[in-house]
């Protein structure tokens, strides 16, 4: 796979995010083709995981799109293969250490410095998405950094 093609996909990635679409779904759909899945199956699997996985703020979204993506690529298929689970759990923590080191936190509420997840009435709501949502809102810039990662990892094995 190409540099221009990686560079594509970080790109769709935080194209999905600035047309609406959560940290997760932005991450995930801009590289789930590799992996025989459709665009829309992807948004689905990932929408839960928006706002720091159901809006709870814990897990980046992104981070999360992480770990997704690197289950489809290298994610043991057979429970008894404990080879294979050990080295897609090497690769989730060397992946997840990047982008700690990148962002500060893996966590949603420290990324967006807010103490933790405080449970108010309608908390499950989403955000609207307004110009003032994407200025005070560092999620484009963590959605393009998961995607960089996972995008630095394919090339570093030669693709997919």
């Amino acid at each position: 796979m190409s540099d221009l093609e990686l560079e594509m996909r970080v790109q769709r990635a935080v194209d999905n995010f600035m047309a609406g679409y959560g940290c997760c779904q932005s991450v995930v759909a801009a590289f789930a083709d590799l992996y025989g899945l459709d665009e829309v199956m992807a948004k689905r699997i990932a929408a839960g995981f928006g706002g720091g996985v159901g809006r709870l703020r814990m897990m980046c979204g992104a981070v999360s799109g992480i770990v997704m993506l690197v289950g489809l690529d290298c994610g043991q298929t057979e429970g008894s293969d404990r080879e294979g689970k050990s080295a897609c759990y090497k690769v989730v923590q060397d992946l997840l250490a990047q982008s700690k080191a990148e962002n500060g936190s893996l966590i949603c509420a420290e990324i967006l410095g807010i103490n933790g997840y405080e449970k108010a009435p309608n908390s499950y709501v989403a955000s609207a998405r307004t110009a003032e949502y994407y200025k005070t809102r560092p999620c484009a810039a963590k959605v393009e950094s998961a995607a960089r990662i996972f995008a630095k990892y394919l090339k570093g094995k030669g693709g997919v």
